[in-house]
């Protein structure tokens, strides 16, 4: 549970610091993780990404302001990091779906978000099938697209990325290359440095790289495997956010920060009803196990 108070300490400096500037690799320092780790921990267990996040906490203070102040509208802006009238405006519509100027209007209807805790609720009534499994390092062939560690733009790019693939011959090429487990089409997204994030389309295989393919070794590692069962990319998301706000604090595993694997099955070319997610794990040592009493 030590994740999830350190989570809780990166959203504080995310509070105190709304009129000034939010350093995200410093929000991931507190939190003890990458930006990226942190970024994509954040939208997965929040349901919404951390820049949507901070824009709507921003608009939230700067709508109270504007109703009771008598500040300028661009200074109020310009308080909470847009240095524009029109940046200002439109950040504050995409929240409240009116001009900042209105929210001095007697009666006018504004949208309030409070800060976001982050707890552990037993909520218990949904099983999570999974089981734990030791593999090989795993070979994945095939496609790749580059993402960066702003979590909203790769939420954009992954599904495009699936939709211009199952269109196109490469699809075929890729189911041609399975002949090792995890057995089905995989989406892998790896982690290497800022600079080097991308998101994989392929197949575990020991068969050559195609030309215009790319090659990604994961390590050996210890893998708990959940079954995932819907329409795609909702039930994913949920896995990802159970996994980690469910299973990972109760368990007496940590998170790898290895490769995710998402592995679909080739019959299945709409990419719906059944998959699984592979997350890799590490037993947590005696020594830094929680007492809980």
């Amino acid at each position: 549970m030590e994740w999830i108070k350190n989570l809780s300490k990166a959203i504080d400096y995310i509070e105190c610091n709304l009129a000034g500037d939010i350093s995200y690799d410093e929000a991931a320092r507190i939190a003890c993780c990458s930006t990226y780790y942190f970024q994509r921990m954040f939208s997965y267990v929040a349901g919404i990404s951390l820049s949507s996040y901070i824009r709507r906490r921003r608009m939230t203070k700067a709508a109270f302001e504007l109703q009771t102040s008598d500040k300028r509208v661009m200074d109020i802006g310009a308080k909470y990091g847009y240095d524009s009238p029109t940046s200002f405006n439109r950040a504050f519509q995409s929240v409240h779906s009116v001009a900042p100027t209105a929210a001095r209007v007697e009666g006018t209807i504004l949208n309030s978000y409070p800060p976001i805790r982050f707890s552990i609720n037993v909520i218990g009534g949904e099983s999570m099938s999974y089981r734990v499994e030791k593999r090989k390092a795993i070979r994945i062939v095939g496609i790749r697209v580059p993402l960066k560690e702003d979590s909203e733009h790769n939420f954009q790019i992954v599904p495009k990325l699936w939709d211009e693939t199952l269109r196109s011959d490469v699809f075929h090429e890729i189911c041609k290359l399975c002949d090792q487990d995890p057995n089905g089409i995989l989406g892998v997204t790896a982690y290497k440095n800022p600079t080097e994030i991308y998101y994989y389309i392929g197949a575990s295989t020991d068969k050559q790289v195609p030309e215009n393919m790319y090659e990604l070794e994961i390590p050996e590692a210890t893998w708990v495997i959940f079954e995932s069962v819907g329409p795609l990319p909702n039930t994913v998301q949920k896995v990802y956010k159970r996994f980690l706000t469910e299973w990972l604090p109760f368990s007496s595993y940590e998170y790898a920060k290895l490769p995710d694997i998402e592995v679909y099955p080739i019959s299945e070319k709409s990419r719906v009803n059944r998959s699984q997610v592979w997350i890799a794990v590490n037993k947590i040592k005696e020594e830094n196990k929680w007492i809980m009493i």
